[in-house]
């Protein structure tokens, strides 16, 4: 049996960042907005800070911290592997790395025939509350 494709991976200086704010902050999670253009950003939270909806699912996991999106993004999203990167500058945001000099952003790539084939067995889950 094949591994499970992970929908969401990190780069390694993502991750630094996650860690860090794990540190400052406890809990954690993302949230992959939706917009236009660079409307749509993963968005760091505590939890509390912006509740999940009733058809908000999870996207995966960056080292045991969830990310999660609404059902139509996860749906507009459903053909690419997203990779949370960093880029300089602030957010301009409520997401927690606002203030560090540098912001989340996502990286996409489109899955191969056989990753579509095996994402088919991998349901996406709906949120719990955090």
């Amino acid at each position: 049996m094949n591994n499970p494709i992970q929908r969401v991976v990190a780069t390694p200086a993502a991750r630094a960042l996650v860690e860090r704010l794990r540190g400052e902050h406890g809990a954690i999670y993302f949230y992959q907005s939706h917009g236009c253009c660079e409307g749509s950003a993963p968005m760091c939270f505590a939890p509390g800070e912006m509740p999940l909806a009733a058809d908000d699912l999870r996207l995966g996991e960056i080292d045991d911290v969830p990310f999660y999106a609404s059902r139509a993004q996860c749906e507009y999203l459903a053909g690419m592997e997203l990779t949370l990167d960093l880029a300089p500058g602030a957010s301009g945001s409520f997401s927690l790395e606002d203030g560090t000099g540098q912001r989340f952003v996502v990286r996409l790539r489109l899955w191969s025939d056989a990753e579509a084939g095996q994402l088919e067995s991998q349901p996406l889950a709906p949120a719990i509350p955090v």
